[in-house]
């Protein structure tokens, strides 16, 4: 029999499951006893929250791979390829390594029906086992306590933010939310919090579990000035530490300030000078992401963000507002079908000269032509555009060298503009 290609098992693993989403762990850790699946690596930090999950890990890697650390990075979706979703020193896997994985775990699944997102959780583990690693940094996918990367009980579980999105899944309010991504607490290990009003349920569940609870704003903070930021923590001895006049970053810095926290207490040495280094040289591609590039004869600058929801824009607008450009601003922008838009657009409708919008290569795309009529209904000046590129070619078209285009609203967005990108390279 021919072996599949990854394509191949990526287009089958669509198949298996008659539910894109099946929350729960059951299916799950049957195939993980029948894979022999044991533990990933000797030290597990798991990462959950509405926003800041991709950063928060890629800080985490970094100040542990600072320390001689071999660590493993489990994230999603996706921007380009699937192979993102797993890397070891921030190597993606490869096409044959994760073809070997999900052969070893269809093989052990028999008849249990597994979705796609928990064959993929599944392989990744098996990968990470494989690779003799130290560390294994691993995103939730959706929520917490019923996520496929919640069957790991971590040495340290960390909530970077709190907001309703996913509500078909984990409730419209802060309260439901937050008791599913305390879900992954575990009985008498640090958990962190990096929301600055936690509700009820994750206080509750760190209590209940008799959790060392690390919370912003009373064990950890940041203060961000014009040109530096400063840090504090709470070390495993309830000793201050402080590391002050930081560069600043691309990425969020309050995301930054919790896996600094984290790493505090790992009591892996503080070294600040690798420390300071490990956190400037950090990259997440699609958050924060400023690309320089030449269209047309003229130097030009696009601000990508995967930002989907309203926590996400009202972030966005901030950092926007803390760095003002010469010229203007102009927007391109999609949403799927599911995602608030009027919570969204309530935050950014008035940031930008110029809006272009257009659907998402997906069906569970918003019609550009509803994303047109909400921001027209707001005053803002927009046009549609039959897909991202062609919208992003047009904001390239009319932009000086002094204008900033910024391109968000989701992954999806995210990744037909990085093609896009990848292609005017080649043109210019």
């Amino acid at each position: 029999m021919t072996a599949r290609s990854l394509a191949d098992w990526l287009s089958y693993l669509e198949q298996l499951h008659p539910s894109a989403i099946d929350m729960g762990l059951e299916r799950s850790r049957q195939v993980a006893l029948q894979a022999g699946l044991t533990r990933p690596a000797p030290r597990v930090i798991t990462v959950t929250g509405t926003n800041g999950k991709g950063s928060t890990c890629a800080f985490l890697a970094a100040l542990l791979e600072a320390q001689g650390l071999k660590v493993g990075v489990y994230s999603s979706p996706h921007l380009l390829r699937y192979n993102e979703r797993v890397q070891v020193q921030g190597v993606e896997a490869t096409d044959e390594q994760l073809c070997v994985a999900f052969e070893v775990i269809e093989k052990a699944r028999g008849d249990i029906s597994l979705t796609y997102f928990e064959m993929g959780t599944l392989a990744a583990f098996w990968l990470f086992e494989q690779a003799g690693l130290d560390a294994v940094v691993l995103e939730v996918g959706l929520g917490g306590r019923l996520d496929a990367v919640n069957l790991i009980d971590a040495d340290m579980a960390l909530v970077t933010s709190i907001g309703v999105d996913h509500a078909e899944w984990l409730g419209n309010t802060r309260e439901s939310v937050a008791f599913e991504k305390a879900g992954i607490f575990r009985e008498g290990r640090p958990a962190l919090c990096g929301d600055l009003d936690p509700p009820k349920p994750l206080l509750d569940q760190a209590d209940a579990l008799s959790c060392p609870l690390s919370l912003r704003g009373r064990d950890f903070d940041l203060a961000i000035g014009p040109t530096a930021w400063d840090w504090f923590g709470t070390g495993l001895d309830g000793a201050r530490v402080e590391l002050r006049h930081l560069p600043l970053l691309d990425l969020p810095m309050q995301n930054a300030a919790l896996a600094l926290q984290a790493y505090l207490l790992s009591g892996l040495d503080w070294q600040a000078a690798s420390i300071r280094t490990a956190l400037l040289g950090t990259r997440v591609t699609g958050r924060l992401d400023r690309r320089s590039f030449q269209w047309q004869g003229k130097p030009l600058q696009v601000l990508l963000d995967v930002g989907h929801n309203p926590h996400a824009a009202t972030f966005l607008a901030q950092r926007l507002d803390q760095r003002p450009v010469s010229g203007n601003r102009l927007a391109v922008f999609g949403l799927l079908n599911d995602k608030d838009l009027d919570g969204v657009l309530a935050e950014l409708a008035d940031r930008f000269s110029s809006w272009a919008v257009a659907p998402l290569p997906t069906p569970r795309s918003r019609p550009a032509q509803e994303i047109a009529q909400a921001l027209q209904n707001l005053g803002a000046h927009v046009t549609s555009y039959a897909s991202v590129a062609l919208a992003l070619e047009a904001q390239c078209n009319q932009a000086t060298a002094d204008d900033e285009i910024v391109l968000f609203g989701s992954f999806y967005c995210v990744a037909e503009a990085l093609e896009w990108l990848a292609g005017a390279s080649r043109r210019k």
